[in-house]
């Protein structure tokens, strides 16, 4: 199947390549149709991943109820509007009930939905959500800060823009003090 599909994108990335006046039988550009489609299957690989897999044995019962906070997670995603890059990082908290997990599973639930097509908003949404269901947290706190290609290389062409997105659930929505005390957490 994996095959097929690098097959129909090696297809099209030439199509495109060849449709901006490019010349395909140029030697830097031979090989460019299959590295880009290579190169989208990962970027996109979010979609073909099993969550569960990643969890699966990373939940464990714990008598922790104070915050749990993993701070500058690098993340890459794609902008489904423009097809362009957004980078940036991602801070995680958590306040236990009953339940932890694996640190280096929050880094991969955010990969997980970072691979593929999205908007911030959604991505921030989406990892919070996740987490809440997995741990059933008292409360979740997810703030993301990127900067995005589609604004700093086309339209507005912006350099130093950086966009922040946060989800607050439980806790962190009803109790001022726990948002407060994650805000300051992640300031530094």
């Amino acid at each position: 199947m994996a095959t097929g599909i690098n097959r129909i994108m090696k297809k099209q990335f030439t199509e495109i390549i060849q449709s901006i006046g490019e010349d395909m039988t140029r030697e830097g550009l031979q090989k460019t149709p299959e590295r880009a489609a290579e190169t989208w299957r990962f970027l996109t690989s979010g979609y073909r991943e099993d969550l569960q897999a990643i969890i699966t044995n990373a939940v464990f019962s714990s008598d922790m109820s104070e915050m749990v906070i993993l701070k500058d997670i690098e993340l890459y995603s794609l902008c489904e509007h423009h097809l362009l890059p957004f980078f940036g990082k991602c801070h995680i908290a958590y306040i236990p009930k009953g339940k932890i997990i694996g640190l280096s599973k929050l880094a991969r639930i955010v990969d997980f939905f970072a691979k593929r097509l999205q908007v911030q908003e959604k991505l921030t949404q989406e990892i919070a959500a996740c987490i809440m269901d997995v741990t059933n947290a008292a409360g979740v706190g997810v703030i993301i800060e990127a900067k995005h290609l589609c604004v700093m290389m086309r339209g507005v062409q912006k350099q130093n823009s950086v966009m922040k997105t946060s989800v607050m659930l439980g806790l962190f929505r009803k109790d001022h003090r726990t948002r407060a005390e994650f805000l300051s957490l992640v300031k530094d």
